[in-house]
């Protein structure tokens, strides 16, 4: 039935008749589109989520594995070694003392200060940690220089390979940022995808609803 049809059809025919006669339809988030359009924004999608999830394979591959060994890096020592506490709350050892327990840990391999990364002072727990520029961590009183623990720390490491700095300074911004982008796109077109059943199943339900109505109507 055309569109002059439906202007001479009963009222409770008309929304019916004009919906099915009209060249747009309705998309599942209430969109106005055309057929091919919806087609092709379905076809797209399905190509998006297809080729994103291969692009993003390796680079979210690492970004997940590395996530999780970093979130429990307080409980895995393996991951970042436990803190021990010290006898005091006040720092008063000296820079010349830190330098040569440092010195005494062949494994730490520290001959001058060059070769320290950093300084972690934790009041709160009498202690210091002192990182050398082979991943070794040393734990030191910070009262009495007494050394407290000597380990490898893996938590940096795992930390550049989760940020993509292990691998070049522009990695960062030119891998694993449009990775992160990538994976946005993955999230809305999953999110469409997984709507597309429930809303054609919606739309279903309410064509049926809306014919049981009219057939009730045209039987009265």
């Amino acid at each position: 039935m055309g569109p002059h049809e439906c202007m001479g059809a009963m009222p409770s025919l008309a929304w019916a008749c004009l919906r099915e006669s009209s060249s747009p339809v309705i998309s599942s988030f209430g969109i106005s589109q055309s057929p091919n359009m919806a087609k092709s924004l379905n076809r797209w999608t399905r190509k998006l989520h297809r080729w994103g999830a291969i692009a993003t394979l390796l680079p979210l591959f690492l970004v997940i594995v590395t996530g999780l060994l970093l979130q429990v890096k307080k409980q895995a020592t393996w991951v970042q070694p436990a803190t021990v506490k010290g006898t005091g709350t006040t720092p008063e050892v000296d820079w010349q003392t830190i330098l040569a327990v440092a010195q005494s840990v062949d494994e730490a391999e520290v001959k001058s200060w060059e070769d320290v990364d950093r300084i972690d002072v934790r009041p709160g727990k009498g202690m210091l940690k002192l990182q050398c520029k082979n991943r070794w961590e040393l734990q030191i009183d910070s009262q009495s220089g007494a050394l407290l623990s000597s380990t490898y720390r893996r938590s940096d490491f795992i930390e550049s390979l989760h940020d993509g700095s292990f691998f070049a300074d522009g990695a960062k911004l030119w891998v694993f940022l449009p990775n992160g982008l990538i994976l946005l796109g993955l999230w809305f077109s999953g999110v469409y995808l997984w709507w597309l059943p429930i809303g054609a199943k919606r739309k279903k339900q309410q064509k049926k609803n809306r014919e049981n109505r009219t057939t009730a109507k045209e039987t009265k």
